[in-house]
């Protein structure tokens, strides 16, 4: 420690008397109250946004279609009653008036009316049972299907619709083997007919938009989580470059507005430009093509941009000590929003729809799936919303600085 305090001398001054330390306990178990009730209240928040999600499995609403109205239909309907919970989701049953083809269960599902769509083939059961009663060449493969958008919340739809459809297939085909083969299984003598009745069906999939990707699950945690850091610390740089150099005593208000405007888009343009390129880079197969880029990497920069201008506002009307509380704050808010589709979360969490990463997320999914997610009506205005005012309380915010300055430097 002799050699240490040796650098620093005065270190060893004698302290001059006050109030100081009595001040600095004060204020230092505020903030530390404070931080504390912050983040447990955060963690609350996020928590709470996933609690019991398995038991609102049931808000998702997948539409079933019977073209065959024969026995294959009748065995979904048992299995589907013996699997129904809250844990499972809604199978709600259409007429094939309805939908009278493949391709308009593929635009419900597309217009997000359903999260997915179950369908027999007409003709199914009856070629089926021909296949069991003789030697007829059978197609397992033409009998049941179902249609999902694997790139609307990847990771969720791949467990609460993919694996679920496939699980009520299965429980299908054994109530179908039950209620018609089981009897007749010591008549069943060809290798095609046993083949069919081991196999009654092979569930096809149409995935309107394959996203298979592993890095599709940080899309809408860790990668938001970075943008908006990125925006924070650059910020944070800027703000401490005018402050050295008094900027807000030097130069009138109106080409600082326009400065900051000029540097903060093009910071966010080349940032989102980099993220985007990062992503797509390591898309490792996923189909999307260049237009895709262009209007993602346009999304991301609105979003980046609107960020930025929120932590300048946070930096420009909050005291200075609250600043980090409202940056987490923001972050987890945002985070939140996206985390789940808003059927798996309690219905308080709906709040997210006012959210830039919830809308952002939107118009992603729309893109990435080819208008696939109807969502800009509402996705756009808000971001947009966001967009201006924010500029207005940045400008605003300026004018503030610089009466500050001013009236500092005046003494």
């Amino acid at each position: 420690m002799h050699l240490i305090s040796s650098f620093y001398s005065r270190a060893r001054d004698e302290p001059v008397p006050g109030k100081t330390p009595q001040l600095f306990f004060k204020l230092a178990g505020t903030s530390f109250i404070y931080f504390q009730l912050l983040f447990f209240g955060l963690f609350c928040y996020i928590l709470g946004s996933l609690f019991q999600q398995t038991d609102h499995t049931h808000n998702i609403r997948i539409t079933f279609v019977d073209y065959d109205r024969d026995a294959i239909g009748r065995a979904v309907r048992l299995a589907y009653a013996s699997i129904e919970g809250k844990a499972f989701p809604t199978l709600v049953e259409r007429p094939a008036s309805e939908f009278p083809t493949i391709n308009d269960l593929v635009g419900t599902v597309c217009r997000t009316e359903y999260w997915g769509a179950l369908y027999v083939v007409k003709g199914a059961s009856l070629r089926l049972h021909e296949a069991l009663a003789g030697d007829k060449t059978y197609n397992n493969t033409d009998a049941m299907g179902y249609i999902w958008n694997e790139a609307f919340y990847s990771s969720i739809i791949d467990s609460a619709v993919s694996v679920n459809l496939q699980l009520l297939s299965d429980t299908a085909r054994v109530a179908y083997t039950t209620a018609n083969g089981t009897a007749n299984i010591s008549s069943i003598t060809s290798p095609a007919a046993l083949s069919a009745f081991a196999n009654p069906w092979e569930l096809q999939s149409i995935n309107i938009k394959p996203t298979p990707q592993g890095s599709r699950a940080i899309y809408n945690t860790v990668v938001i989580i970075i943008v908006l850091m990125q925006q924070f610390f650059y910020l944070g740089t800027l703000n401490g470059r005018y402050a050295q150099l008094k900027v807000y005593t030097l130069v009138n208000p109106y080409r600082i507005i326009i400065t900051r405007n000029m540097i903060t888009l093009s910071y966010t343009f080349i940032g989102s430009l980099l993220t985007m390129g990062a992503i797509w880079a390591f898309r490792a197969g996923w189909d999307v093509n260049g237009n895709q880029f262009v209007l993602s990497w346009i999304t991301l920069w609105l979003f980046a941009h609107i960020n930025f201008l929120i932590f300048e506002i946070f930096t420009i009307w909050l005291q200075s000590s609250f600043v980090p509380m409202a940056l987490i704050s923001w972050i987890v808010f945002n985070i939140t929003s996206v985390l789940l589709p808003f059927q798996l979360s309690p219905g308080f969490y709906h709040i997210g729809y006012m959210f830039p990463a919830h809308n952002y997320y939107q118009v992603l999914i729309n893109i990435w799936s080819l208008g696939c997610n109807p969502k800009l009506h509402y996705a756009l205005p808000v971001l947009f919303a966001w967009e201006l005012v924010a500029l207005v309380l940045t400008s605003v915010g300026v004018f503030r600085r610089c009466h500050l300055a001013m009236a500092a430097r005046a003494g």
